[in-house]
């Protein structure tokens, strides 16, 4: 029999973005725009995304390096108000394994002609795959990214 372990962890991550909030909100809700900054790198395979953003819906992200792990997001929507929070459950896979599971929520304010968003994660990291401080620098680069692209992009809200 294998070692088993769970380490829980908590982390939250606050970011300024110039755009309004109907923006930000619109890069989580739109499909198409939200495979734009939530993209797996150029060089992943099998890259397959599909997001029902409802509450209730599906969001699934899964691809990996060529001949490497594939790599699997599987979450559910808990909880959408437009224009304010995001509440999300998902599973976190490599290969057949899974890895971690976490609860997020994102929220969004207006801060002048800005958002402040505050993204809080809950996790449940399994049998030493990953560690949470690898998964909150993970989370700040998506965040970054999404930020990149809110500032300088003309999403439909």
């Amino acid at each position: 029999m294998s070692s088993r372990s769970v380490t829980h962890t908590t982390f939250t991550i606050e970011r300024r973005y110039a755009a309004p909030p109907a923006r930000v909100f619109a890069a989580w809700a739109d499909p198409p725009t939200k495979r734009r900054w939530f993209a797996m790198p150029e060089s992943w395979v099998g890259k397959h995304h599909e997001l029902d953003f409802r509450v209730g819906g599906r969001e699934l992200n899964r691809g990996g390096p060529p001949g490497g792990t594939v790599h699997t997001m599987d979450a559910r929507f808990h909880e959408i108000v437009k224009g304010e929070r995001i509440v999300y459950a998902y599973d976190l896979l490599l290969d057949e394994t899974l890895i971690s599971v976490s609860l997020a929520t994102i929220e969004l304010r207006a801060d002048g002609d800005g958002t402040v968003m505050v993204f809080t994660e809950q996790g449940a990291f399994l049998d030493g795959h990953e560690q949470p401080a690898t998964r909150e620098h993970g989370t700040g680069l998506l965040l970054d990214a999404l930020g990149a692209f809110v500032d300088g992009a003309a999403v439909e809200a």
